[in-house]
This record gives C-alpha cells, structure tokens and sequence, in this order.
C-alpha cells in the first residue's frame, strides 16, 4: 500500500522514519513544512496539500495534537473528506476523544467512504524510534488485519480494542495510569529531598520492585535532578489526556477521583509556564509549596 502521514512532529517524525526504513513507499504532509526536511531526506515524498497527499495513497496516518486538529485536517477545507475515496482507510495514531472519534468515523464514511481505524500509542518518542511502540486500535477486525504489517515496523504489540472509539478510551486508561504515576513520583521525590535523601539514587535502589516503572526509569532521574529538559513530550498533553478520562467519567458515570486530582494539579503546573516543558518539571509543583 501507498502511505500517507500527516503530522511529522515528536511521534510522527520517528515513526515515519521507521516506515521507510522498512521499505514502505510515504508521502508526508504538514502544516509546518520546516519539520519536513528530515524524513524528505530519508526517501519521504512531500505533497504541498492534503487533498493532493489523500489523492495519491491507499492508507492515510495522522499523528496530530489533538481532537480539534484532526476534526480540522479530516474535515477543514481541503481535508482527507473532500479527497478520499471508498477502499481507502485513515488510521488516526492521535489520542482524540472516543465519542468524537466515533462521529469523525461516521462522518468520513458518509463523506466519501472511506473506513476509519483509531490506533493510539503509547511508548513516547523513545518507542517510536525503536519501533516498540503498543499500539491499541479501534475498528473493524478486517481492516486492522489489512494494516498490521504496515503497523509492524512501528510496534511491539498491536491489540484490537473493539470497534471504533475503543483505542482512544484505552488510551485514556493508559494515560490516567501514566498521569497519576508521574504525579505521585514527583510528589515522592519532592518529598525524599525534603527528608536528605539522595533522590537521584532512587530510580536505581526501587528498579525492579513493585513501584518500578517506565516513568520511574526515564523521567524519576530528570526529577531528582530537578531538570527542565527539552522536552520529550509536553505537560499539556498529560492534562489534554487526563481531561479526557474526566470527560469520558462522566459520559459512562464512572468515578475518576484520583485523575481528576491530577488534572487539577497538572494545570495548576501549566499555568505557571510549564505547559509546552517536559512533565519530569512537574516536581517543581511541589518545590515551590
């Protein structure tokens, strides 16, 4: 298949990266055409639209920021809807919100045919470059099976959530778990450096116990160190995906009271600044009390 990806950002650039490497044939488009240089110079072919990139491929990707980015791109003047065409099918790697996902679907399906897979990451930039991403999607089983080995050389793992929407809830469970962790981890670091503890050995002394983790692995050194790092990710994609959970709560009326903390407190951080930094700032929060 012909590919498209739209959104060559932290994630999409890795990724599309990896897609050639693997042999794949990509056209890539973005809003900031300065991020482009990269994967042009690693064999990716440049459209100067969206119509014209939608026109000339069978799978279109979108790695985008946020719900209203992707409703804009699929939908916007000159999006995917007004170019697509029935066989075709988008696989949106974004974490949208599930009931709008499920709308967006029904939408391009009407529009032009196309079908539509939601496949949310997680495994951040440092996944995306080793290709060991886990990716969870939401679709038709036939159409996540026509795309799992363009999928392959992006993942370890490739789960079918359900139907449409399904990827982007897992999503939301995956990032209240992950928001919540680091959270509590700049919290306990916070308090471990009040209390003359070598926080930076902590990472080390807890690895491979009950509260290792990931996040404890990567971003507990950074907050030990009290670091502003350039960013790997940003705090205001924590809270975007954390306001989400809360969203979804109320829609199912399932409590989320431990999120919902943390999303107050990851805004609280944001509102000082600190929205486009790395999340290890978040021990800043509690520095500052």
């Amino acid at each position: 298949m012909k590919l498209g990806f739209i959104g060559i950002g932290l994630m999409g650039k890795p990724m599309t990266e990896r897609l050639l490497a693997a042999g794949h044939d990509v056209t890539v488009w973005n809003r900031s055409t300065d991020k482009l240089a990269g994967v042009a110079a690693a064999g990716a072919r440049v459209a100067n639209s969206i119509g014209e990139l939608t026109e000339q491929v069978d799978l279109v990707m979108l790695c985008l920021a946020n719900t209203a980015v992707v409703e804009s791109v699929v939908f916007g003047e000159g999006g995917v809807a007004g170019h697509g065409r029935e066989g075709q099918l988008l696989v949106d790697f974004s974490s949208s919100d599930p009931d709008a996902t499920r709308d967006f679907a029904a939408r391009l399906k009407a529009a032009c045919g196309m079908g539509w897979v939601d496949s949310p990451v997680s495994g951040g930039v440092a996944g995306a470059e080793a290709g060991t991403l886990a990716i969870m999607c939401g679709g038709e089983e036939a159409d996540i099976e026509r795309i799992r080995p363009v999928l392959a050389p992006l993942s370890q793992r490739v789960t079918r959530m359900g139907g449409v929407g399904a990827g982007q809830v897992t999503k939301v469970c995956n990032q209240m778990i992950v928001g919540c962790n680091l959270m509590v981890l700049a919290e306990m670091m916070a308090l471990a450096k009040a209390c003359g503890v070598d926080a930076e050995q902590i990472p080390t002394a807890l690895a491979g116990g009950f509260a290792d983790s990931k996040p404890m692995q990567i971003t507990g050194p950074l907050m030990a160190e009290e670091s502003d790092p350039d960013p790997r990710w940003h705090v205001r994609t924590l809270l975007k995906d954390l306001d989400m959970a809360v969203a979804q709560s109320l829609r199912a009326g399932s409590a989320t009271p431990m999120s919902g903390l943390a999303a107050q407190l990851m805004r609280q951080h944001g509102s000082k600044g600190f929205l486009e930094r790395d999340p290890a700032t978040l021990i800043k929060l509690y520095k500052d009390i």
